[in-house]
């Protein structure tokens, strides 16, 4: 018995409030005009200039389904529904365009439409209006929540791949030839990115058996503490692998930055430029190409 009133306990906070009969009431009369709303607020959305990215019938074919999934919250007092077709919505209208605010604007319509239509409704009965409004609010307001952050966290997971995307983009490993990779580095350097280019250029050696990386930072204007010693650990981590590695487009700024910063300099093969980068490694693979070819002669 106790486990029953616990667990009756459990489904009314987890409910918006309303009690059974009153809930019934308020769902039924939502469905009875449910064309009729979704219209209302179809209209409202296109006044209010929001989802423009959108065609009229792609915003009444998304009123629908919202609007069905959000009596279904009020009624069932579970937003997992919901919130798994905002992020679904979300994944298909924010590559469009679609912005944070044109979501919360049009949760936030549909609100106010239903409340408007409880009111025109309940307006004769002035003690169960408030107790219908008492309950609806609440409820409604933590819809409007629960989309706008299933929205927010999709749109950030799309920031993130695309950040992702245009990091891999700037720091390309590109294969020149056998046993040699080329890392040119454009742009700001930061902790990030110095350790995402670490990975990659790790992956990199490992994926073609690469024996010498030239690293050219021509591109870059200035360097910190900070990534200065992840570019001397980045070079110790390759020769660790079994790549020489050899840094070239050292400016005269970045080298009197290094100076001063203390970074230790012996661990580091640096040539001019990219040109020369190139013949240096080709003379470090003859090199160690000769040395396994006398290795393999018998003495």
């Amino acid at each position: 018995m106790a486990s029953q009133t616990e667990g009756a306990g459990a489904q009314r906070r987890d409910a918006p409030g309303l009690d059974g009969p009153l809930l019934h009431q308020l769902v039924a009369h939502l469905h009875e005009q449910r064309g009729d709303l979704r219209e209302e607020w179809a209209r409202r959305i296109t006044d209010a200039q929001l989802l423009r990215a959108m065609t009229p019938q792609e915003i009444f074919s998304e009123v629908t389904a919202v609007y069905d999934n959000y009596v279904t919250a009020l009624e069932t007092g579970s937003v997992e529904t919901l919130q798994a077709y905002a992020r679904d919505l979300s994944e298909r209208i924010i590559p469009r365009g679609v912005e944070t605010h044109e979501v919360l604007g049009i949760v936030l319509l549909l609100r106010d439409v239903l409340a408007r239509s409880l009111f025109e409704h309940y307006q004769s009965d002035f003690q169960l209006l408030n107790r219908i409004l008492d309950a609806y609010e609440p409820a409604a307001n933590r819809i409007a929540v629960t989309v706008g952050v299933s929205f927010v966290e999709e749109r950030e997971r799309v920031i993130r791949e695309q950040q992702e995307a245009i990091r891999e983009l700037s720091t390309p490993v590109l294969q020149v030839r056998e046993r040699l990779l080329i890392l040119p580095i454009i742009g700001v350097l930061d902790s990030q990115r110095a350790r995402q280019l670490t990975e990659q250029l790790l992956g990199a050696i490992q994926d073609n058996r690469a024996k010498v990386v030239v690293i050219d930072i021509t591109g870059v204007a200035a360097i910190d503490l900070t990534v200065a010693n992840h570019l001397v650990q980045t070079v110790e981590a390759a020769r660790l692998m079994g790549a020489s590695a050899i840094i070239t487009g050292l400016s005269s700024k970045i080298a009197q930055t290094l100076v001063d910063l203390g970074v230790d300099l012996g661990m580091m093969r640096t040539v001019g430029d990219l040109q020369g980068g190139l013949e240096e490694a080709e003379r470090v693979l003859g090199v160690r190409s000769s040395l396994g070819e006398s290795g393999s002669q018998p003495g």
